[in-house]
């Protein structure tokens, strides 16, 4: 068949090339299935000439029997097989390829042969003979300058020295290239001569540059590897000098030898066999290790952490008693607490027991508060601040492995106390955060609780450190975002805030000589009239704390100081009432004052907030509509819902008494001012009922009565929390009357007495008890029904 067949025959079998493209007036073996080899096999035996056409085969597939019309390129060359030779199952060919052809019309036979017709597709000869001769010189030098880095080179370019064509040097030399296949059918298919063999030498100057390359790098590396062996073998040799010398563990160790220093250390025995461990790695390496300042600072910090349990101190409770009392005023029932917990210390023999959490407003000395307990135990005080961490490795440390690796804060606290046993304050616990790189609140679970913290992990110290001596004591200005497992292992001692006259007397006690210090003046410079510093608490200083008045002192300090080095001031300099204006400005507060006139409809409440008690007016008003209830002023959905029972109390408890008022064709707005701040929570019923009634029965309320509650749809009044942070907020804002539920009226009891000597109590258990004292309304107890369930009183018709 395939003898008889001619360059310009239409049809010719096809060969399916794997891994390899041929280039035309090149001669190549390969070898091919055995279905492929017996057809070539039986026409050659024939004695005719055979020809085939070559096609590389894409995607990398290797089997012939997997392969399909797309699989194969359709430019390759026209072979003419010049023998064959049988191979296990396959058959080895040799080839020369006559000429580069396009194939079409390709298909398969059902004997699995691929058959297609070809069309020549001769070169486009654009360049001229002595261009030809360059690019030849050049492509042949090339693959010299390669070859030269390898070993046998001769055998491989010997016969390219005998080939003066460059179509034969490519297809002698790119089966070997490690380029991709479809750059080298790429090749195949360009046409033009110049941009052909242009674009072989590009490939090979490219190949020549990184074999350039490779062996530059692996000379580098084997010069460094052979000046390490060098640098050791030298080392060595120190080190059997200086052994000689007997100079060996101070040069490696350091000042004083750090074996010395663990051996007198009194670390546990496994803590020493950790440090061992790690000196000896220190003294293997040399001085010349990268490694030395890590095992350095390590092994100063398991030096520098104390470890045994120094002798303690008698807990001298009316001395603990004495410094608290000086250093605080107010907080009678903190301090009590205080004191009872540093009783049970010293009858358990100074093991901390439960973990005390500090919780207040700012300002109202938590942290000072920790301090004093320190000074009372006489103990070391530590202060960490663990506001805004999001980081694990701030509280367990990271591990050694990681560049710039540092203990966690708990362990870098002690290594500063340098005792087991010191007073370790943790601030602002509550504003701890999460992030991708762990839970903070979780691994202070181990720290706080007294059951785990006898062998506490930092990952940077990777040995278990006793932490149960330490007296840890937390402080947050609010409860809600601290997880519960961690406060469950606290004990919450909650700071209220202070009446105006313990404001004073801090002021006078402890922030006057505090600033009259910072800013370099004593009393005979400056004094401040306690008129003035009451004026100072009430007009510029609404708040639980003091830090906000110990701001405006410092201000009054600034303004002193500068009129007396202008020499503008006469010693001593004498602040007073009508100076203040002058001092401080115009007064802060005025809007949250009782107010002085009455109105219909508006109604003073009391509110707990994060940083103390604070007052709000409700106010109501009325216009003609479709009897809609309107509500403003940020409210949450717990007082919506009060505001929605208020409305259902009055409809149905005081439809007669309010013949004038018509419901439907009336609706109703409700209004919270207090700016932007969002108000939620279970304590505003008894206020907006009370401010929906003197709404509707045009009836004021006194304006110097304030009031709080919740209230259910029979009509009692519930308790409420934070009775002391709102009662105190009443004092400070000049409120006469406070009305509580009954049920808190013993919570009275935590109220500082001098606020309940100035406040009247009025206690309510039911929305007729809040109308008859609120407004002067004496509305009849609802009647009941045979099932228990509450009925209004029967209407007149």
């Amino acid at each position: 068949m395939y003898s008889q067949q001619t360059h310009d025959n239409k049809e010719s079998m096809v060969i399916p090339l794997f891994d390899i493209v041929v280039y035309p007036h090149s001669r190549t073996k390969f070898l091919v299935d055995k279905t492929t080899g017996e057809m070539l096999s039986s026409e050659i035996n024939n004695g005719g000439t055979v020809h085939a056409i070559g096609l590389t085969v894409k995607n990398n597939k290797q089997s012939s029997d997997d392969i399909s019309e797309d699989d194969l390129f359709r430019t390759g060359n026209l072979f003419h097989v010049t023998s064959i030779e049988p191979a296990d199952d396959e058959y080895l060919i040799s080839v020369k390829s006559l000429q580069r052809i396009a194939a079409s019309s390709l298909y398969l036979k059902e004997n699995g042969l691929f058959y297609a017709t070809f069309e020549p597709v001769p070169d486009v000869e654009d360049l001229d003979e002595n261009l030809r001769e360059t690019i030849l010189a050049d492509v042949k030098k090339t693959i010299h300058d390669i070859s030269s880095r390898f070993q046998s080179s001769g055998e491989f370019t010997g016969p390219i020295n005998e080939m003066d064509s460059i179509d034969q040097i490519m297809g002698y030399v790119m089966p070997f290239m490690p380029i991709k296949m479809s750059e080298k059918q790429n090749l195949l298919e360009t046409v033009s001569m110049r941009e052909r063999y242009l674009t072989f030498l590009y490939v090979l100057t490219k190949q020549k540059e990184n074999i350039n390359l490779q062996v530059e790098v692996a000379k580098k590396v084997a010069e460094k590897v052979n000046k390490s062996h060098r640098e050791a073998m030298l080392r060595e040799q120190l080190k059997v000098i200086q052994e000689e010398l007997n100079e060996n563990e101070d040069s490696v160790s350091g000042e004083g030898g750090y074996r010395e220093r663990i051996e007198a250390s009194k670390m546990p025995d496994e803590v020493k066999k950790k440090a061992f461990s790690e000196l000896k790695k220190l003294e293997n390496g040399g001085s010349h290790n990268p490694e030395t300042p890590v095992i350095k600072n390590y092994l100063d910090l398991l030096l520098d952490l104390p470890w045994a349990i120094e002798e303690k101190k008698i807990i001298d409770i009316a001395e603990a008693r004495n410094v608290l009392e000086s250093n605080h005023n107010g907080l009678e029932k903190v301090k009590e607490r205080i004191i009872q917990h540093l009783a049970v210390m010293k009858l358990k023999h100074e093991k901390q027991g439960s973990i005390l959490l500090f919780t207040g407003p700012p300002g109202t000395g938590k942290t000072s508060l920790g301090k004093s307990i320190a000074d009372a135990l006489g103990r070391k005080y530590i202060r960490v601040s663990l506001g805004g961490i999001k980081d694990e490795a701030e509280i367990r440390g990271h591990r050694r492995t990681y560049v710039g690796a540092l203990p966690g804060r708990i362990i870098q606290g002690i290594r500063k106390a340098g005792t087991k046993n010191p007073v370790f304050v943790l601030d602002e616990i509550d504003k701890l955060s999460s992030s991708y790189s762990g839970d903070p609140a979780s691994a202070l679970l181990e720290v706080l609780d007294p059951e785990q913290n006898g062998s506490f992990s930092d990952h940077y110290l990777e040995v278990p450190y006793d932490l149960s001596e330490v007296l840890f004591i937390a402080t947050a200005n609010s409860l809600a975002t601290i997880p519960w497992p961690l406060l469950d292992r606290m004990e919450i001692i909650e700071i209220s805030g202070y009446t105006k006259n313990e404001k004073l007397a801090i002021a006078i006690d402890h922030l006057i000589p505090v600033i009259l210090e910072d800013h370099g003046l004593d009393t005979d410079k400056l004094r401040i009239e306690d008129d003035a510093l009451k004026l100072i608490i009430d007009k510029y200083t609404r708040e639980a704390g003091v830090r906000g008045l110990k701001k405006q002192l410092a201000k009054t300090a600034r303004f002193v100081s500068e009129r007396i080095v202008s020499g503008k001031a006469e010693l001593p300099f004498v602040v007073k009432v009508d100076m203040l204006a002058e001092i401080l400005g115009k007064e802060l507060i005025r809007q949250e004052e009782a107010r002085k006139e009455n109105v219909s409809g508006v109604v003073t409440g009391l509110a707990w907030t994060p940083v103390g008690g604070d007052i709000l007016f409700i106010e109501g008003t009325f216009m003609p509509g479709k009897g809609k209830l309107t509500l403003t002023g940020q409210l949450g959905d717990v007082m919506k819902e009060s505001a929605q029972i208020s409305l259902s109390l009055v409809r149905s408890r005081l439809a007669s008494t309010v013949n004038s008022f018509d419901f439907i064709t009336s609706d109703i707005h409700i209004h919270v001012p207090s700016g932007a701040t969002p108000k939620d929570g279970p304590s505003a019923g008894v206020t907006l009922f009370t401010a929906l009634t003197s709404l509707i029965t045009g009836k004021a309320v006194d304006p110097k009565l304030a009031m709080t509650g919740e209230i259910t749809l029979s009509g009692a009044v519930l308790p409420v929390g934070g009775i002391k942070e709102k009662v105190l907020a009443a004092h400070r804002a000049g409120i006469k009357k406070v009305m509580l539920p009954k049920e808190n009226e013993r919570d009275l009891e935590d109220v500082p007495e001098d606020a309940r000597n100035e406040l009247t109590f009025i206690t309510v258990e039911t929305i007729e008890d809040v109308l008859k004292e609120a407004l002067g309304i004496d509305l009849p107890r609802p009647m009941v029904s045979h099932n228990g369930s509450s009925l209004a009183p029967m209407q007149n018709t």
